[in-house]
Formats: C-alpha cells, structure tokens, sequence
C-alpha cells in the first residue's frame, strides 16, 4: 500500500471541499482482519503492562508529528526490526502523530495540512493519515497517537493501540467524553502548569459513562 501526495491529491482534487464521513474513508481505507486481531491483541498486551502483569518495559517513541510519510515508513521499519530484536525486554510503541498541537500558531499537522503550504485540505489529510497508519501497522508495529480534535479520533480510532490526551487538553470536557469510548489505553497528562491535578481529575471524569 504505497501512494505519493500527488497521487492522493489528484484521487482528492473532485472532492477536495467535501468530507468523507468516517465510514466512507474506512471503506475506502479497509483495515484486514488480521490487523483487527493484531491491534486487539497489541492493546491487551499495553493493558498487561499497565497493569504489572507484564515485567517488560514499554517505550513509546517516534516523531512528534508525522510531517513525511516515507520518512515515517522508513523509521517503522528500523522500529521494527528493533523491536523484535528486543522483543523480551521492551514492548515498543511508535508515535505516529498526524495533529500537532499548538500553544499559540504553526503547522498543524498532516490531518489538516498535508501539503505543508498554509493552505489546508482535510480530505486529503485524512485520507493520508489513514493510510500511514494502515503502512505501520502492517510492519506489526502497535501505534500510539495523540487525540487532538475528537472529531479526527473517528477517522483512526480503530487503528492505535494507545492514545495520549496532551496537556493542553487534559482539562477539555469533550476530550474526557471522547476517552470515555475509546477502545484502546489513554495516557492523560498533566496540565501546562506542571501540577498533575488535571490529569487525575481527568482519569476520574474518563472512566465514568456520559451522554453525549
């Protein structure tokens, strides 16, 4: 599964102002049944470390944010390779961020700006997103990403095996909802302030069922 920008551009370009629904882009983007079974069993296996069942050690790491998609390839496949070399003292998770979040103004990541040019099309940028994500997965590497704007989460929730609610967010209602649903482990930070109150608040509130 390999395309360029251009070629997804150009299969984007008809429709470049209208939204695929999640549904739309997950069948256009399948993702195989063998992969479901995988990343089920890769977010069991977080649960257990998270949980001391597991005496390895995990590390998530990877880019800040995805902003080359052959250079993200290129690091999963290195990450993987180690990661089954060290596969009996370390559970390696890779970053695999396509938002980037922001503190004042900047990129915001490939979901919303894969061309990098200022000028934006979501289309595309989820479109690409999904497809990263479905190349990294493939190399049997568990994914973890950040949920920046919950509406993003619908297009590849089905994708990561961990998610991170950054700083910025931690105290946001909707981000503490959308954790509440997610089927895979959620890291939750503490605030830009340091204190670690926002975070515990925000593990209370998630684990508890809302109405949206």
């Amino acid at each position: 599964m390999t395309a360029s920008i251009d070629t997804l551009q150009h299969e984007c370009d008809s429709e470049s102002l209208r939204l695929p629904t999640p549904a739309e882009l997950k069948a256009a983007l399948p993702i195989k049944h063998n992969l479901e079974h995988q990343i089920a069993e890769q977010r069991q296996s977080i649960r257990r470390l998270l949980n001391d069942a597991d005496d390895r050690l995990m590390i998530i790491v990877g880019p800040c944010s995805i902003d080359s998609e052959e250079a993200a390839l290129e690091y999963g496949r290195r990450l993987a390779q180690l990661s089954a070399e060290l596969k009996d003292e370390l559970f390696i998770v890779m970053r695999a961020y396509v938002e980037k979040p922001r503190t004042t103004l900047g990129w915001k990541g490939l979901a919303y700006d894969p061309l990098r040019n200022g000028q934006g099309n979501m289309a595309l940028g989820l479109h690409s997103s999904r497809r990263i994500l479905l190349q990294l997965t493939e190399l049997g590497l568990p994914i973890a990403t950040e949920a920046l704007h919950p509406f993003v989460m619908n297009y590849i929730s089905d994708l990561v095996s961990w998610v991170a609610i950054g700083a910025r967010t931690s105290e946001s209602q909707p981000h503490r909802e959308l954790v509440s649903d997610l089927p895979c482990p959620v890291g939750i930070k503490n605030g830009t302030d340091g204190r670690i109150h926002n975070a515990i608040n925000a593990m209370r509130a998630s684990s508890s069922q809302h109405h949206t």
